[in-house]
């Protein structure tokens, strides 16, 4: 276990805990001191290395165009100026909400005053790659290094799971010529759960003509090894990939196992109301926040770079209202999710709600360049248009078309509001 900064602070204000120290973590830990929280505050992380960014994991380090040192958040010394205990390299094992503590696997306990939960997602694993070396998951900085190193000395390079982690690998490495790549997918197109399959075509299309084979509407049977090692994949209609390196990007599974008998609400995640809050001073941000809206409607996961930033300050600022008994000043949460994924020279961005649509409306479409094609899309959910996506859509047009969706609308009444704001493309 590492520690950075201090315990210091006003006793008046008492502990505040942060279990994990990643995006969400990072940004409430911060908040709080911005609105003048002056207690102690320690933040728990799992991995030993100061909080880092992920999202160049699957890219820019993994080609080697980064190196480690361009991904921290935030050095030792900004973190201790800030007053962060921060105890790396330590697993919370255990809550007991009653009585404001926190159990440590190094042995040590938290008590606090108010608890916030950020510990993430996990990568999901394949059945049956227990011990196979070869079989690689990619979520961590630790995981990144180990796979860079297997590539090193490795040609081939089967990537299982097509959503945005798989297709970034995928892009990097076929953009690199440095592999031969393939990408096996259940999905009838590259990332259409999270896209839709009208987009993903014109992606999978890219994909293809940079030189990755697609192997689409597929399951995967087992891995064959080869003196312990993965050699090939065989799919469940009898084709064998060739494969020295097998990248599992199936989905993630939230962090909560710690959490059992703490008596919280845990399904797919932590479940917290609008603000956030999941019981009496303890609140939920970033990929393990379950958030149920303000209407009660059904909860929402977002495993969203910005969401995290987002939800981690603003679940702060509640707690802190909690704490110093002005619950009256707690604000709902209220996001519009925004991500993107970058492939080749392409960077598609969304925000809203796309998962889950049952129609996607194509607004705008021009595929003349077959490599640099501009896609708009709305999303439509329950008969309202929750999301809209564009793929190499000026800034100023994105924002006009988000601007349509902050709250949701029947199609009719955005159709012709979006082809109006597409005109001004020309």
């Amino acid at each position: 276990m590492s520690r950075i900064g201090s315990q210091g602070g006003s006793v008046k204000d008492g502990t505040i805990a942060v279990v994990g120290a990643s995006a969400a973590g990072i940004s409430a830990a911060e908040t709080l001191r911005a609105e003048g929280f002056g207690g102690s505050l320690v933040v728990i992380g799992d991995e030993p290395h100061l909080p880092y960014e992920r999202p160049p994991l699957s890219k820019q380090v993994l080609t080697g165009e980064w190196g480690e040192d361009r991904l921290a958040m935030r050095d030792a010394e900004a973190l201790a100026r800030c007053g962060i205990d921060m105890r790396l390299g330590v697993r919370a094992t255990g809550l007991d909400v009653g009585a404001r503590r926190l159990t440590l696997d190094d042995g040590g306990r938290v008590e606090f005053d108010g608890l916030l939960i950020a510990t993430g997602v996990r990568s999901r694993t394949l059945t049956g790659a227990e011990g196979l070396s070869g079989v690689h998951t990619l979520r961590t900085l630790d995981d990144v290094t180990a796979l860079r190193e297997r590539l090193s000395t490795r040609e081939t390079l089967a990537v299982i799971g097509s959503g945005p982690l798989g297709m970034e690998v995928a892009a990097s490495l076929a953009q690199s010529a440095s592999h031969e790549v393939s990408v096996v997918t259940d999905e009838t197109t590259p990332m259409e759960r999270v896209f839709g399959a009208e987009v993903g075509r014109v992606l999978g299309g890219i994909h293809q003509r940079m030189g990755v084979t697609l192997h689409t509407g597929q399951t995967v049977a087992g891995l064959e090894r080869t003196a312990g090692e993965a050699s090939a994949i065989r799919l469940a209609d009898g084709t064998k990939i060739l494969a020295d390196t097998v990248l599992v990007a199936i989905g993630s599974a939230p962090n909560t196992e710690w959490l059992d008998g703490s008596g919280l609400p845990v399904r797919d995640g932590v479940e917290c109301d609008a603000y956030c809050a999941a019981a009496p001073r303890v609140y939920v941000a970033g990929d393990v926040a379950n958030r149920r809206s303000a209407t009660g409607g059904r909860g929402v996961r977002m495993e969203h770079r910005m969401n995290a930033t987002e939800q981690g300050a603003a679940a702060a600022r509640n707690l802190l209202s909690e704490i110093r008994g002005t619950n009256g000043s707690r604000a709902v949460y209220t996001p519009v999710p925004y991500f993107w994924s970058d492939q080749y020279a392409l960077k598609p961005q969304a925000h809203g709600i796309l998962r889950g649509a049952e129609r996607v409306e194509i607004v705008y479409q021009d595929l003349g360049s077959a490599d640099r094609p501009r896609v708009a899309a709305l999303y439509v959910c329950r008969g309202l248009v929750t999301g809209v996506l564009g793929i190499r859509i000026p800034p100023r047009i994105l924002r006009a078309l988000r601007e349509l969706i902050v709250v949701p609308k029947p199609l009719g009444a955005v159709r012709s509001q979006a082809d109006y704001v597409l005109s001004a493309m020309g």
